[in-house]
């Protein structure tokens, strides 16, 4: 019978690879990233069972319009407090603005939620670890690629709300959570190397993988629903998923961050390769 140690090696969680100061570093973003899905989670709570706030446009702008705040507001010791606190509230709106989505998947089988949440935690668990022990960061050379498509598929987004085509629904479906699997990859290590470079705002870091997971989960939502439902549920479903789509535009809204330290990491990271090389040579 197989040990503990052998089905769970003590060498898959350790992160020697990492300096201190990262470490502590991602124990800061992960830490807020765990603040920030209990708040979301709050958020589709008040959605779906109070009528205290409830999805729709204005919903839609304070989530984008707090997004945009926590960006423009400088990161330090002073604003540290102000900083977390509009983190939560646009976690909050977000998940709010889930509510449509979920109320759809209570009506077609319960199940599906904790399903799809499950789902989403097992990909970005496992995908983190992938990118946290891959000591070569070549995860960060799939930026340009990612950039692209994630422009394309707002493109879609947009061009289908007057189309209305399945085919580009399911497109933006399955590529959309291919992209944003791929994203787990490349915002983590991403992360760390911005933490290498001095830049220590691990509640804008949380940002990210917040809307990588957030992506995710919605697109498994949608899969396992879709499976159980008839068309015209599934037509309901293409309606809520738009409705929602704002997260897009926030997770292009996160990108002009990502692009303004991108080009500067990889100029660095080929640096020092070629140091590397010409020690060897």
């Amino acid at each position: 019978m197989a040990t503990r140690n052998e089905l769970f090696p003590t060498s898959l969680f350790k992160f020697d690879n990492l300096e201190p100061r990262v470490q502590t570093h991602l124990k800061n973003v992960y830490s807020t990233l765990g603040v920030g899905m209990l708040a979301a989670a709050a958020g589709g709570y008040v959605h779906l069972f109070t009528n205290i706030m409830q999805a729709g446009f204005l919903t839609t702008i304070a989530a984008l319009g707090l997004l945009i705040w926590l960006g423009t507001t400088r990161h330090s010791k002073e604003n540290l407090s102000t900083r977390v606190a509009i983190f939560t509230g646009f976690t909050f709106c977000s998940g709010v603005s889930l509510g449509p989505l979920l109320d759809l998947a209570i009506m077609i089988e319960p199940s599906i939620i904790p399903t799809a949440l499950l789902g989403t935690a097992v990909i970005f668990i496992c995908f983190s670890l992938a990118a946290l022990l891959n000591n070569q960061r070549s995860f960060l050379y799939m930026g340009g690629f990612l950039m692209s498509a994630l422009s394309w598929l707002l493109i879609l987004s947009l061009g289908n709300i007057f189309f209305g085509s399945r085919l580009l629904f399911d497109i933006n479906l399955y590529v959309g959570l291919f992209i944003f699997c791929a994203f787990v990859l490349y915002d983590t290590q991403l992360i760390v190397e911005k933490r290498r470079q001095g830049d220590d705002d691990y509640i804008w870091h949380s940002v990210d993988l917040f809307l990588d997971f957030i992506n995710i989960f919605r697109r498994l939502l949608i899969i396992l629903s879709k499976k159980l439902t008839t068309s015209e549920g599934d037509m309901k479903i293409r309606n809520a998923f738009t409705s929602d789509g704002y997260l897009s535009s926030a997770e292009s809204l996160a990108s002009t961050k990502r692009l303004g330290t991108r080009s500067r990491i990889q100029n660095s990271l080929s640096t020092n390769l070629q140091m590397a090389k010409t020690k060897q040579a």
